[in-house]
């Protein structure tokens, strides 16, 4: 088949060619954004799921509908690297100027820029922000130094400059793990002020399975502010569609023993299908592709994603987290309970206990109930038995 034609593509975050079995998500997204532009009370929400499922894909079609219905859309994503001050002021700074109505900016536009002055200038020279203009900061406001009073009153003048044009802000933040104890909980604080003073400020995140738990210890009440949609595996019917409707567009079809083949192996995870799809149009020389493509299609996917979507993720980790992560896969998918897996190491769970803190803190493995463990990455647990065939001697 012409390689130039191929329309699968798998990639972190690149948008397949169908968004098949997210139309829930979509609607509770555009729900979200038109009832808080109508000054309605609205959860926000966050998307809960592993890797490999398309929440950063959700996250960008978010923020395509959020524009479409005339909001401000800031997109960041967190980072292990970069405190969340740091991520969002340059975008706040651009977003605001975009408020500008032909040159001429309210009075409430220039209070949001005086204090967003006043926040940046407490994040430091460490935070790499340059304001750009000759604006005074607004003093007494946003610039305590405590994040968790400071980011609530910026984000209340940003409602109420978002307010002042008739206009909304959505604020959109992939990887949220990553974000610190007192950032996530300072940023839960900030939406709970704007939602009590009805400001139009929605926040649609998404992150690892940990983030859930890590919203409630940052903020009690974050399980009543939030949603937290969960994005899995496509069901059956949605898996073929994905697979299916890309290749009927251009007259070519996959046989139905093709299809289920390439379910089982990839678990129905978006990003597989996205992999096994594009290798397989690869392999095949006509329509329709048939179950015999598809496994040789398996070797060299499998291959693509050792190397890529595994391997940069194994690549990170020391010694001792690799011993771990082999441990687990010695006892299969699903979670196990963390002294079995330090019993497989032969050694006492206390002695362990900071190499899982530090996987977790990684985005390796979450602790989806007290005491189990489990793989962030879908089918990491064959892929630790190829890197690592055999279990290494601890002793």
């Amino acid at each position: 088949m012409n390689p130039y034609e191929n329309p699968f593509s798998p990639g972190a975050g690149s948008p397949p060619p169908e968004l098949a079995g997210r139309k829930t998500i979509l609607d509770r997204a555009s729900l979200a954004l038109e009832r808080v532009k109508r000054k309605r009370s609205e959860k926000s929400f966050l998307l809960i799921g592993l890797r490999g499922v398309g929440k950063t894909v959700l996250l960008h079609r978010i923020s395509e509908l959020a524009e479409q219905s005339d909001y401000k859309a800031l997109m960041v994503e967190a980072s292990e690297n970069k405190s969340l001050p740091e991520l969002i002021v340059p975008y706040l700074r651009q977003l605001l100027y975009s408020l500008d109505m032909g040159g001429k900016v309210s009075d409430k536009v220039k209070r949001a820029l005086r204090v967003l002055k006043s926040f940046m200038l407490k994040v430091g020279p460490g935070g790499g922000v340059e304001f750009g203009v000759d604006i005074d900061a607004e003093k007494g406001t946003a610039d305590s130094g405590d994040l968790e009073a400071d980011l609530s009153q910026l984000f209340i003048a940003l409602g109420e400059a978002a307010q002042d044009r008739s206009t909304a802000i959505a604020v959109i933040i992939d990887e949220m793990q990553y974000l610190q104890e007192e950032e996530l909980g300072s940023l839960i604080m900030a939406i709970h002020k704007v939602t009590q003073k009805s400001l139009p400020i929605v926040l649609i995140g998404a992150g690892l399975p940990q983030l859930r738990g890590k919203a409630g210890n940052a903020k009690s009440y974050a399980e009543r502010l939030f949603d937290y949609p969960e994005v899995g595996p496509l069901s059956n019917v949605d898996a073929k569609l994905a697979l299916q409707e890309p290749v009927r567009a251009q007259g070519v079809v996959f046989s139905d023993d093709a299809l289920e083949e390439i379910l089982r192996v990839t678990e129905k995870y978006p990003y597989f299908i996205q992999e096994w799809g594009y290798q397989s149009w690869l392999m095949a020389k006509n329509s329709p592709i048939t179950v015999s493509v598809v496994k040789s299609a398996t070797i060299e996917a499998i291959r693509r994603l050792d190397q890529n979507f595994f391997g940069v993720r194994f690549d990170r980790l020391t010694p001792k987290e690799k011993e771990y992560l082999r441990a687990m896969a010695e006892l299969g998918s699903g979670a196990h309970r963390s002294g079995d897996i330090a019993e497989r190491l032969g050694k006492e769970v206390q002695s362990v206990a900071p190499v899982r803190n530090f996987l977790i803190k990684k985005g390796m493995i979450y602790s989806p109930t007290h005491g189990d463990t489990e793989f962030t990455v879908p089918l990491f647990v064959d892929f630790m038995k190829r890197i690592m065939p055999v279990f290494p001697n601890t002793d």
